[in-house]
Protein backbone atom coordinates (compact mmCIF):
# COMPACT_ATOMS: atom_id res chain seq x y z
CA UNK A 1 0.00 0.00 0.00
CA UNK A 2 1.71 3.43 -1.06
CA UNK A 3 2.50 6.13 1.71
CA UNK A 4 -0.16 8.79 2.14
CA UNK A 5 1.34 10.10 5.91
CA UNK A 6 4.42 11.20 6.13
CA UNK A 7 4.91 12.45 10.10
CA UNK A 8 8.06 14.02 11.41
CA UNK A 9 10.18 14.50 14.73
CA UNK A 10 10.85 18.13 15.48
CA UNK A 11 14.64 18.45 17.65
CA UNK A 12 17.45 16.94 15.45
CA UNK A 13 15.41 15.98 12.79
CA UNK A 14 14.30 19.48 11.40
CA UNK A 15 16.97 21.57 12.81
CA UNK A 16 20.17 20.78 15.16
CA UNK A 17 18.81 21.52 18.20
CA UNK A 18 22.24 21.43 20.38
CA UNK A 19 22.60 24.88 19.96
CA UNK A 20 18.90 26.06 20.65
CA UNK A 21 19.14 24.06 24.10
CA UNK A 22 22.19 25.63 24.96
CA UNK A 23 20.75 29.07 23.84
CA UNK A 24 17.10 28.31 25.70
CA UNK A 25 19.39 27.51 28.65
CA UNK A 26 22.03 30.69 28.54
CA UNK A 27 18.93 33.13 27.84
CA UNK A 28 16.66 31.48 31.35
CA UNK A 29 20.33 32.18 33.37
CA UNK A 30 20.70 35.23 32.15
CA UNK A 31 17.63 36.54 32.82
CA UNK A 32 17.70 35.12 36.78
CA UNK A 33 20.73 36.78 37.04
CA UNK A 34 19.19 39.92 36.60
CA UNK A 35 15.54 39.27 38.19
CA UNK A 36 16.24 36.24 40.62
CA UNK A 37 20.21 36.08 41.96
CA UNK A 38 19.16 34.15 44.94
CA UNK A 39 18.96 31.62 42.31
CA UNK A 40 21.08 32.52 40.41
CA UNK A 41 24.06 31.69 42.72
CA UNK A 42 22.96 28.60 43.50
CA UNK A 43 25.40 26.06 41.51
CA UNK A 44 24.92 24.36 38.20
CA UNK A 45 22.94 21.80 39.48
CA UNK A 46 20.58 23.40 41.50
CA UNK A 47 17.83 22.92 38.88
CA UNK A 48 18.74 19.51 37.96
CA UNK A 49 18.37 18.28 40.88
CA UNK A 50 15.14 19.62 41.69
CA UNK A 51 13.59 18.73 39.00
CA UNK A 52 14.98 15.05 39.41
CA UNK A 53 12.88 15.54 42.74
CA UNK A 54 9.65 16.29 40.94
CA UNK A 55 10.00 13.84 38.29
CA UNK A 56 10.29 10.93 40.80
CA UNK A 57 7.23 12.24 42.47
CA UNK A 58 4.98 12.40 39.52
CA UNK A 59 7.04 10.50 36.68
CA UNK A 60 4.35 11.63 33.86
CA UNK A 61 5.88 15.41 33.50
CA UNK A 62 8.36 14.03 31.69
CA UNK A 63 6.34 14.16 28.95
CA UNK A 64 4.95 17.55 30.09
CA UNK A 65 8.42 19.56 29.39
CA UNK A 66 6.77 22.95 29.90
CA UNK A 67 4.96 22.45 32.80
CA UNK A 68 8.46 20.27 34.51
CA UNK A 69 10.17 23.81 33.32
CA UNK A 70 8.22 25.75 35.24
CA UNK A 71 7.40 24.07 38.06
CA UNK A 72 11.05 23.39 38.59
CA UNK A 73 11.81 26.80 38.67
CA UNK A 74 8.95 27.59 41.12
CA UNK A 75 10.13 25.17 43.35
CA UNK A 76 13.62 26.24 43.15
CA UNK A 77 12.73 30.09 43.63
CA UNK A 78 10.68 29.31 46.95
CA UNK A 79 13.75 26.55 48.12
CA UNK A 80 15.94 29.78 48.29
CA UNK A 81 13.59 31.81 49.96
CA UNK A 82 11.36 33.81 47.40
CA UNK A 83 7.61 33.74 48.80
CA UNK A 84 4.94 31.43 46.72
CA UNK A 85 3.58 34.41 44.45
CA UNK A 86 6.71 36.23 43.59
CA UNK A 87 8.46 33.05 42.72
CA UNK A 88 5.11 32.26 40.78
CA UNK A 89 6.27 35.38 38.59
CA UNK A 90 9.83 34.92 38.39
CA UNK A 91 8.79 31.31 37.38
CA UNK A 92 7.06 32.43 34.17
CA UNK A 93 9.29 35.22 33.32
CA UNK A 94 12.19 32.76 33.44
CA UNK A 95 10.36 30.12 31.29
CA UNK A 96 9.40 32.70 29.05
CA UNK A 97 12.89 34.25 28.57
CA UNK A 98 13.71 30.53 27.77
CA UNK A 99 11.33 29.91 25.38
CA UNK A 100 11.73 32.75 23.03
CA UNK A 101 15.34 31.37 23.38
CA UNK A 102 14.08 27.80 22.25
CA UNK A 103 12.79 29.16 19.18
CA UNK A 104 15.63 30.57 17.94
CA UNK A 105 16.20 28.20 15.46
CA UNK A 106 18.60 27.55 12.53
CA UNK A 107 16.69 24.77 10.18
CA UNK A 108 18.67 22.57 8.35
CA UNK A 109 19.43 23.78 4.85
CA UNK A 110 16.77 21.42 2.89
CA UNK A 111 14.36 21.33 5.59
CA UNK A 112 11.57 23.90 4.33
CA UNK A 113 12.38 22.92 0.25
CA UNK A 114 11.61 19.62 1.17
CA UNK A 115 8.73 20.64 3.30
CA UNK A 116 7.59 22.29 0.55
CA UNK A 117 7.98 19.52 -2.25
CA UNK A 118 6.53 16.77 0.24
CA UNK A 119 3.29 18.83 1.16
CA UNK A 120 2.30 19.12 -2.28
CA UNK A 121 1.71 15.20 -2.58
CA UNK A 122 1.82 13.94 1.04
CA UNK A 123 -0.26 14.42 3.92
CA UNK A 124 1.99 15.47 6.84
CA UNK A 125 2.13 15.73 10.22
CA UNK A 126 4.29 16.10 13.39
CA UNK A 127 4.88 14.17 16.25
CA UNK A 128 7.25 15.61 18.77
CA UNK A 129 8.09 14.48 22.93
CA UNK A 130 9.70 18.42 22.89
CA UNK A 131 7.76 21.80 23.58
CA UNK A 132 8.94 23.80 20.09
CA UNK A 133 5.81 24.85 18.43
CA UNK A 134 6.45 25.12 14.64
CA UNK A 135 3.65 27.71 14.41
CA UNK A 136 6.02 30.23 16.07
CA UNK A 137 8.51 28.83 13.27
CA UNK A 138 6.69 29.68 10.15
CA UNK A 139 6.30 26.06 9.32
CA UNK A 140 2.35 25.41 10.04
CA UNK A 141 0.94 25.71 6.88
CA UNK A 142 3.22 22.30 6.10
CA UNK A 143 1.78 20.16 8.35
CA UNK A 144 -2.18 19.08 8.74
CA UNK A 145 -1.75 18.42 12.39
CA UNK A 146 0.77 19.43 15.41
CA UNK A 147 1.11 15.76 18.12
CA UNK A 148 3.25 16.58 21.17
CA UNK A 149 3.65 14.62 23.89
CA UNK A 150 2.37 17.77 26.33
CA UNK A 151 -0.55 17.63 24.98
CA UNK A 152 -1.17 14.10 24.78
CA UNK A 153 -0.01 13.50 28.07
CA UNK A 154 2.46 10.47 27.17
CA UNK A 155 5.04 10.35 24.21
CA UNK A 156 6.78 8.70 21.66
CA UNK A 157 7.86 5.38 21.68
CA UNK A 158 4.05 4.52 22.76
CA UNK A 159 2.10 3.79 20.27
CA UNK A 160 -0.80 7.11 21.58
CA UNK A 161 0.83 9.33 19.42
CA UNK A 162 0.80 7.28 15.95
CA UNK A 163 -2.41 6.28 16.93
CA UNK A 164 -3.61 9.07 17.24
CA UNK A 165 -1.67 10.45 14.09
CA UNK A 166 -3.90 7.62 12.18
CA UNK A 167 -6.95 9.01 13.31
CA UNK A 168 -6.43 12.58 12.30
CA UNK A 169 -5.59 11.60 8.58
CA UNK A 170 -8.21 8.81 7.92
CA UNK A 171 -5.58 6.35 7.10
CA UNK A 172 -4.18 2.79 8.25
CA UNK A 173 -0.45 2.26 9.80
CA UNK A 174 0.80 0.51 6.32
CA UNK A 175 0.09 3.86 4.32
CA UNK A 176 2.34 6.00 6.98
CA UNK A 177 6.11 6.70 8.17
CA UNK A 178 7.74 8.56 10.30
CA UNK A 179 11.13 10.49 10.09
CA UNK A 180 13.01 11.00 13.12
CA UNK A 181 16.63 11.11 14.70
CA UNK A 182 16.18 9.25 17.88
CA UNK A 183 16.21 4.80 17.51
CA UNK A 184 14.04 4.29 19.89
CA UNK A 185 11.45 6.94 20.42
CA UNK A 186 11.13 7.30 16.54
CA UNK A 187 12.28 4.27 14.80
CA UNK A 188 10.69 1.67 17.29
CA UNK A 189 8.15 3.70 18.52
CA UNK A 190 6.58 3.86 14.77
CA UNK A 191 7.71 0.41 14.27
CA UNK A 192 6.15 -1.01 16.59
CA UNK A 193 2.83 0.98 15.86
CA UNK A 194 3.10 -1.06 12.64
CA UNK A 195 4.57 2.35 10.33
CA UNK A 196 7.37 2.18 8.18
CA UNK A 197 9.84 4.32 9.85
CA UNK A 198 12.88 6.38 8.31
CA UNK A 199 16.41 6.98 10.13
CA UNK A 200 17.44 10.41 10.37
CA UNK A 201 21.12 9.93 10.71
CA UNK A 202 23.47 13.09 9.55
CA UNK A 203 25.93 12.15 11.17
CA UNK A 204 26.11 8.42 9.85
CA UNK A 205 26.38 6.53 13.27
CA UNK A 206 26.14 3.08 13.83
CA UNK A 207 22.95 1.50 14.44
CA UNK A 208 23.64 0.36 17.93
CA UNK A 209 19.99 -0.64 19.26
CA UNK A 210 17.73 -4.09 18.43
CA UNK A 211 15.76 -4.10 14.67
CA UNK A 212 16.16 -1.44 12.29
CA UNK A 213 14.39 1.12 10.43
CA UNK A 214 13.42 0.51 7.23
CA UNK A 215 15.57 3.23 5.39
CA UNK A 216 18.37 5.33 7.07
CA UNK A 217 18.62 9.17 5.19
CA UNK A 218 21.77 11.37 6.24
CA UNK A 219 19.79 14.33 4.29
CA UNK A 220 16.14 15.62 4.42
CA UNK A 221 16.47 15.91 0.90
CA UNK A 222 16.93 12.13 0.49
CA UNK A 223 13.28 11.44 1.41
CA UNK A 224 11.20 12.31 -1.92
CA UNK A 225 13.37 9.51 -3.82
CA UNK A 226 13.02 7.27 -1.28
CA UNK A 227 9.39 7.67 -1.12
CA UNK A 228 9.44 7.59 -5.30
CA UNK A 229 10.95 4.08 -4.63
CA UNK A 230 8.51 2.30 -2.31
CA UNK A 231 5.60 3.54 -4.88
Amino acid sequence: MSIRLITFDLDDTLWDNRPVILGAETAMRDWLSEHAPRLASQPVDYLGQTRSRLLEGEPGLKYRLSELRRRTLRHALEGVGYPADEAQHLAEGAFQAMLEARHAITFFADTVTTLERLANHYKLGVITNGNADVRRLGLADYFSFILCAEELGVGKPDATPFREALNRAGLTAEQAVHIGDHPGDDIAGARAAGWRAVWFNPQRKVWADDGEADAEIASLSELPALLKRWA
